[in-house]
């Protein structure tokens, strides 16, 4: 009796992918976003429940200081939750957050390396988001562990925390025929 395969055998005249997606994920930031919650909670609180007799100005800088304070927590740490990368024939795009912002889109005919990063931690990039630093460059920063390094033509660089981000330098490089080492050839 002779096993069938359940797919059938690859002849090597399919067509690679066009796509690459990743993403990465830091529940940590949910702890955050729950205390911008109860900052905003207890702003609201304060400006239901308390006696408006007794200190206004105050009792105001109060309502208006957690209720802010409260929104900044809750929708910066909410922003920054997770990334998604997505990478095609033209372009690679940078998406953050449930809402898909701040967004970045790096042309890949602007890139002229890709460099796989075994650990990258916030502590690097001075905290979690979107940062940037003179001496580094640019970078998304959601959590610590595997990134992806872009070397663009006019000198910056841009780093993704993603995961598989190997597979993701591998796809660039393939696209845009970079040697191993992530160098364009005339560079």
């Amino acid at each position: 009796m002779r096993d069938h395969l359940r797919t059938p055998p690859r002849t090597g005249t399919e067509s690679r992918s066009e796509v690459w997606t990743g993403r990465a994920t830091n529940r940590v930031q949910w702890v955050f976003a729950v205390a911008g919650a109860a900052c905003l909670a207890l702003g609201v609180q304060l400006a239901v429940s308390s006696n408006w007799t007794s200190g206004v100005v105050a009792l105001l800088m109060s309502v208006v200081g957690c209720v802010a304070a409260g929104l900044l927590m809750l929708f910066g740490t909410l922003a920054f939750v997770n990334v998604a990368v997505r990478i095609d024939g033209d372009a690679l795009e940078v998406r953050c957050g449930h809402m898909g912002l701040p967004r970045r889109r790096i042309l890949l005919t602007h890139v002229v390396g890709a460099e796989f990063v075994p650990r990258v931690t916030p502590r690097q990039w001075g905290g979690w988001g979107y940062r940037w630093r003179p001496e580094q460059g640019t970078a998304v920063v959601v959590r610590r562990g595997e990134g992806l390094v872009l070397r663009l033509g006019d000198g910056r660089t841009f780093t993704i925390t993603v995961d598989d981000a190997e597979a993701g330098v591998r796809f660039i490089r393939e696209r845009l025929h970079l040697p191993a080492g992530g160098a364009a050839a005339g560079a």
